[in-house]
């Protein structure tokens, strides 16, 4: 999509590798609207397996609805609809299951809601940790031996502090239970609040009948350790924060639209393509655009990787996101809000990390399966307990709380989006992005990387090899006829010279003869530079150009394709790692070769068509070889959609990007190891983690059934196990 007409004033809609994010993005867009609606919403009430299947089976239930997902770790749900269903209608919806819901932009993930969890969990655990240390030292009192008025006015005095304490520190899980209640469902945080006010009545019970035994301290320290555990676990998600959510981060609300040589600050949301905003030295670039006046330049790092700022002028296409560094700039917005590249790029990123994979799959059977028999288990508790003790209701009702608490599948539930959020914000912040949701577990399963040459592992352009073999008055020579040539060799060839620091030559009658080279005057005797034939040099095997100078002598200057930064890096990893390591190209045999000699790959095909590249990849799949595909051409289309796993660099062209499962933002390709070594370490932090929670349940089920776990060690074994889950899953390196 261009905004001129004329091609030498093409202008791309979006400078950013956003783009390679959502490839043709406007074009998917269009295609795409009129079918389905895809919706985002936070559900900050969601915390356990539980959850994930009443959203997931409530929203699906509904007309219109194609798909719904929670992902537990980020607390919100992504809904693909027919194009009528918004978010008003689900809203009431989710509500009547018991969960506030509030809609996102898909791009426009703000942590101000999480902030605001953490200081209210963080508030009420300090007020419930203030009260439990009072109530300790009134209740060692009643353990040294105080009796009769004196040990019932200790209990007293600590009811009238651990009550409001309950109340007021026990509020998210009350007011989760009973939301769950008036929709019908039997939540986590059901048992959790049955344990805290049954403790908290007995308590009263007993001091009102003078009895021995209160327990109040009980009561405040489950609600405690309830807190802590729930604030560990939230502060374990948001570090381990998304891409998605890392984008979100360079969001900007507001900008400055310029009408009629006015300002005025308006809402990104407000802006429509045409319009002139001005974007100020130091300030993040809201829209998508085109600089019409004024000079400066771009960080482009959190999006790209790139640390070198980068020019921008008249007629530079900039992205959301980009930081102004130097001079004021206007922009004529092409695309903002909802519609540019980096709302593109994280509402992508949001879909996969929230899309199902095996693993998914398997823990969510696992803890809807297991949410029913948690309930079953408690009930079965309690009827046997009574007829154990003869009616001890007390005891029984603590056995049955703390087999409700400990049972809790909190921890499977976070298994897998746990390692898949900490995986996708790991590889985004290394410069790459994940489009699709099993990428990370495909990538786990290669064994064979295949390298496409010319743009994946060279950046296409010529790079003078030997300058060195000549002297400074033959390069002043070759550097002056070089400079007045359109041809790439030449262009290379003159500002290779130019930055050895070497001057060009005083030439006259420099005139370039197309399809042979150039030629000029050097103190009235002509001097040539171009093919070895023309200039009378022998030709050379590889890719050269030539020089003749009056003396008769001739100078050939050899070229490789440039290599891309960390193309050495990634081969050279990739092989330590023991994978098997291919490179394919169209190009001749002979820069194939020497490339191939240049990065220490054995294995290598020169010539090959598009169709003999898919022809490839399909042969080593049918070997039994898990083939990740690395390239960015037309020709590598094919072979990228034919592989187990696919990448192409950001430079790539629409087709390729849509073919790919990852996108490389940057130029340096040394990332592509490390997502091979991340997605090997996800899969095994997935597995981990579902060890993990089969061995804590092992346990953790008879300790609480035969009576040896109170509620109080029952909620620190349960917080104990969601947050070594996802400490384990942000062991990722």
């Amino acid at each position: 999509m261009t905004l001129a007409a004329d091609p030498q004033e093409h202008v791309q809609v979006s400078a950013c590798p956003a783009c390679a994010a959502a490839p043709s993005a406007e074009a998917i867009a269009r295609a795409a609207a009129p079918r389905e609606a895809r919706l985002m919403l936070s559900i900050p009430q969601a915390h356990c397996a539980t959850c994930i299947s009443t959203v997931e089976d409530g929203l699906a239930a509904l007309p219109g609805i194609r798909n719904a997902r929670v992902n537990l770790t980020l607390k919100r749900v992504l809904v693909e609809a027919e194009p009528q269903v918004t978010a008003e209608s689900l809203i009431p919806h989710l509500a009547r299951l018991g969960y506030e819901a509030y809609e996102l932009d898909a791009g426009v993930l703000s942590a101000t809601e999480t902030d605001r969890q953490g200081r209210e969990l963080l508030m009420r655990m300090g007020v419930a940790g203030f009260s439990m240390m009072n109530i300790m030292l009134l209740s060692v009192a009643v353990w040294s031996g105080a009796t009769d008025a004196t040990r019932d006015l200790f209990h007293w005095i600590s009811g009238m502090i651990a009550i409001p304490t309950v109340v007021f520190a026990g509020q998210p899980f009350f007011r989760s239970a009973w939301a769950g209640l008036k929709a019908g469902r039997l939540g986590m945080d059901f048992p959790i609040s049955l344990a805290l006010v049954l403790a908290s009545g007995i308590s009263i019970y007993e001091t009102w009948m003078s009895g021995r035994h209160a327990y109040f301290d009980a009561a405040v320290m489950l609600t405690f350790f309830l807190l802590v555990g729930r604030y560990l676990d939230h502060r374990t998600r948001a570090v381990a924060r998304s891409a998605a959510q890392e984008l979100a981060a360079l969001e900007v609300p507001r900008a400055i639209r310029l009408t009629a040589g006015a300002e005025e600050t308006v809402n990104v949301a407000d802006l429509r393509p045409g319009d002139l905003v001005l974007v100020r030295p130091g300030g993040r670039m809201p829209v998508d655009g085109v600089v019409v006046a004024g000079t400066s330049e771009l960080d482009r790092s959190l999006l790209t990787g790139e640390v070198m700022p980068v020019q921008a002028g008249p007629d530079r296409v900039v992205s959301a996101g980009e930081v102004n560094l130097t001079g004021p700039l206007q922009v004529r917005v092409t695309a903002a809000g909802r519609d540019s590249s980096l709302s593109r790029m994280a509402e992508l990123v949001a879909v996969a990390e929230s899309a199902r994979s095996r693993y998914t799959t398997l823990a969510d059977r696992a803890a809807r399966a297991y949410s029913p028999l948690v309930h079953l288990l408690s009930f079965s508790a309690f009827g046997y307990w009574m007829w154990a003790t003869g009616g001890d209701v007390r005891f029984a009702i603590n056995i049955s709380a703390a087999t409700l608490i400990i049972t809790c599948p909190c921890a499977l539930g976070l298994a897998v989006p746990a390692v898949v959020t900490a995986a996708s914000g790991k590889l985004f912040r290394k410069g790459l992005l994940i489009k699709s949701g099993s990428a990370l577990e495909r990538l786990a399963e290669v064994d064979t990387v295949v390298f496409d040459k010319t743009g994946t592992l060279t950046m296409g352009a010529p790079e003078p090899m030997n300058l060195a073999d000549h002297g400074p008055q033959v390069l002043a020579v070759a550097a002056a006829l070089a400079a007045a040539s359109s041809h790439p060799l030449a262009q290379s060839l003159a500002a290779a010279v130019q930055a050895a620091g070497v001057a060009p030559a005083v030439l006259e009658d420099v005139t370039e003869v197309p399809g042979y080279g150039i030629e000029g005057r050097l103190g009235g005797r002509r001097v040539r530079l171009g093919r070895a034939e023309w200039v009378g040099a022998e030709a050379p095997a590889v890719t050269a150009t030539c020089l003749a100078l009056p003396d008769g002598t001739t100078h050939t200057f050899t070229f490789a394709d440039a290599l891309r930064p960390g193309a050495a890096e990634v081969v050279a990893e990739a092989l330590a790692q023991g994978y098997k390591v291919k490179l394919i190209s169209g190009d001749a045999p002979a820069p194939v070769a020497d490339l191939a000699a240049r990065l220490g790959i054995a294995d290598w095909m020169a010539g090959a068509l598009p169709q003999d590249k898919a022809a490839e990849v399909a042969r080593l799949t049918a070997a039994g070889a898990r083939v990740l595909m690395v390239g960015d051409g037309l020709n590598d289309t094919a072979a990228l959609a034919a592989a187990h796993a696919s990448v192409s660099p950001a430079s790539a062209l629409d087709a390729a990007r849509v073919a790919s499962d990852i996108v490389l933002l940057g130029r340096d390709i040394a990332p592509v190891a490390d997502a091979l070594r991340i997605a090997r370490q996800a899969t095994r932090r997935i597995r981990q983690n579902f060890a993990i929670s089969a061995a804590y349940n092992v346990v953790a089920v008879p300790v609480a059934l035969v009576g040896l776990a109170t509620p109080l060690w029952a909620a620190a074994a349960m917080s104990l196990s969601s947050i070594t889950v996802a400490l384990n899953a942000m062991r990722l390196k």
